[in-house]
């Protein structure tokens, strides 16, 4: 089974295209998901995170605050690199697992998506067999971030801007899907990559 790592910045279209590979039968594994699994209460890392945060992030209902969360680490690369340090081991572990997991069942998927945010930041990309990478301009991320809510301008680019740049990404990738066009040419560029990954 080939393990293929996806990613893109924020609001670039990754979702998108993930699901794209899905209906080509892609087994796919949503790290960020994972993430906010961590953290939940009884969460692997949830104790840790709120031990280095401190109750102030942690709200009435038990469960940590991932907008106050994410306000404290946005501002301070520190704050942000102490988070991932607890937290993305945890996640390459259940990566891990997941894929074992469906690899042994009983009609396993020819590809697993690993699908991160944050894939060349936690070096998740160096165990795969080929990265993709979904790209679009940077002003076109944050108009996407706005138009859906839930973040103002400042904060989305705080967010690009705690992301490894376009560039970097770009510099580990196998295939890119440009994903600034319309959904149809998404989806053509998906096709294509998916056969180069699985040739007759």
């Amino acid at each position: 089974m080939l393990r293929v790592g996806l990613t893109g910045g924020l609001a670039s279209g990754k979702s998108t295209v993930a699901a794209f590979f899905r209906e080509l039968g892609a087994f796919h594994v949503d790290a960020d998901r994972i993430a906010q699994e961590l953290i939940a209460p009884g969460g692997a890392a949830a104790r840790e995170v709120v031990a280095r945060f401190g109750r102030g992030i942690v709200s009435a209902d038990g469960a940590i605050d991932r907008k106050q969360l994410a306000a404290i680490v946005f501002s301070d690369p520190r704050a942000l690199a102490d988070l991932n340090a607890l937290v993305h081991p945890k996640v390459r572990d259940e990566i891990a697992r997941r894929i074992a997991e469906h690899e042994s069942s009983a009609s396993p998927s020819r590809v697993a998506l690993v699908d991160a945010a944050l894939l060349v930041e936690s070096g998740i990309h160096r165990g795969l067999d080929a990265v993709i990478v979904v790209a679009c301009p940077e002003e076109l991320q944050i108009a996407r971030a706005v138009a859906r809510g839930g973040l103002t301008g400042a904060e989305a680019r705080a967010r690009v801007a705690a992301q490894a740049p376009l560039a970097a990404k770009l510099a580990v990738a196998d295939h890119v899907v440009d994903n600034a066009g319309s959904l149809g040419e998404t989806k053509r560029q998906v096709l294509r990559v998916w056969d180069a990954l699985l040739p007759p």
